[in-house]
Formats: structure tokens, sequence, C-alpha cells
């Protein structure tokens, strides 16, 4: 039979005076182990996992690098202060020297940076000049070269008249009419020819 005994409350008196053939088991509350069954309350059960919400997990990203962002600057400028005053206690005048040529170092870089701004302004102030001065060059080209097709069309146009005054001379009206019909009666014309192949014209009637 078992006899089952507490780890505190037992004395070692008790363990000696044991009879031989007795199998004493501690009683210890613990985890089970791999061979154990599963408990009767928990046979069939499925674990779900809990519901995330999308949103709120978005949130608490955005939320958690945003604060390892921070927490990382935070040791990084700890640290950059402990290793600066490290530095300044372990050179002492050093230091103070080094600062100065940092110092130094800033100002005259500073004073290079305000003249290549200046530079640079200056060389924008050209561009923009010649770009407006080449603008206003191609602006008058294209207005003198519109003046030109303009004066061209006016000109086409005043030859057209001309030419169309010339023709009108031989037009026939109700003054001329009797005077054509005469011409036209002395002087009749045939129209009925042909044309061969190679475009000659072939006239073989007789006019009645």
């Amino acid at each position: 039979m078992f006899h089952v005994i507490a780890r505190r409350s037992a004395p070692v008196t008790r363990l000696l005076l044991a009879p031989r053939g007795a199998v004493l088991v501690e009683s210890v509350r613990g985890r089970k182990s791999r061979g154990d069954p599963v408990a009767k309350s928990k046979e069939g059960r499925i674990k779900v996992p809990p519901p995330v919400d999308p949103k709120e997990m978005v949130v608490l990203k955005e939320r958690f690098t945003e604060y390892q962002l921070i927490l990382r600057a935070l040791r990084l400028e700890f640290k950059e202060e402990v290793l600066r005053k490290k530095f300044e206690e372990e050179t002492g005048s050093l230091a103070e020297e080094r600062a100065r040529q940092d110092a130094e170092e800033h100002r005259t870089l500073m004073l290079w940076n305000q003249e290549e701004n200046l530079r640079l302004l200056k060389a924008r102030v050209l561009r923009i000049q010649k770009e407006e001065e080449e603008a206003q060059r191609t602006k008058m080209e294209a207005v003198m070269k519109l003046e030109l097709q303009q004066d061209e069309f006016i000109k086409q146009k005043e030859q057209q008249v001309l030419q169309l005054q010339e023709e009108a001379k031989n037009f026939i009206t109700m003054e001329n009419l009797d005077q054509r019909i005469e011409e036209a009666l002395d002087h009749p014309k045939n129209y009925n020819f042909a044309v061969d192949r190679e475009g000659r014209v072939v006239r073989q009637t007789v006019v009645q």
C-alpha cells in the first residue's frame, strides 16, 4: 500500500520507522507528465485564439514601432552623453581643444555654405534671365513668322483677286451676249475627238 508523505511535515523518524515493504510517494503539486491522459473537463476542447481587430492591430503596431524608435533614440542619447562625459573626464583640456576646433570647423563650413549659396543664387538668376530672353526671342520669332504668313496670305488673295478681275473681262454678260453668240457661230469648235493609249488626240470627224 502507498503511503503519502508531505515534503515539509514528514519528520525523519517517520521515514526511518516506515515498513520495509511500503512504497513512499511524495505528494508534489506540479505539471503533468507526458504520459498522463487529458482531463475529462478538457476532452474535446478546441483552442481558439482570441479575435483580433485589424484596425486595433495596425494602431498597436504603429505605436509599438514609435515606442521602439523613441527608446532607441533615448538609449543612443544617453550612451552619447555617457561617452562624452567619460571622454571629457579622461582627456580634460584636450576635450576643450577638440570642442574649439569643432566650433572653428563649423564656423568655416557655415561661411563656405553661405558663399556656395550666393554662387548658386547668382547662377540661378543668370539662368532664369537667359531662359526669359530665350522665351522672349522665341515669342518674337513666332510673331514675325505669323506676320509673314499673314502677308503671304494677303498677297496670295490679292493675286487671286487680280486674276479673277482679268478673267472677268471675258465673262458673258447681258451686254455682250449677242456679240459672243455671233463669235461662237463664226468660229465653231469641234469637240468630237478621241485619245489613244499614248495620249495623242485623234480627230477624224468632219465639221458639219
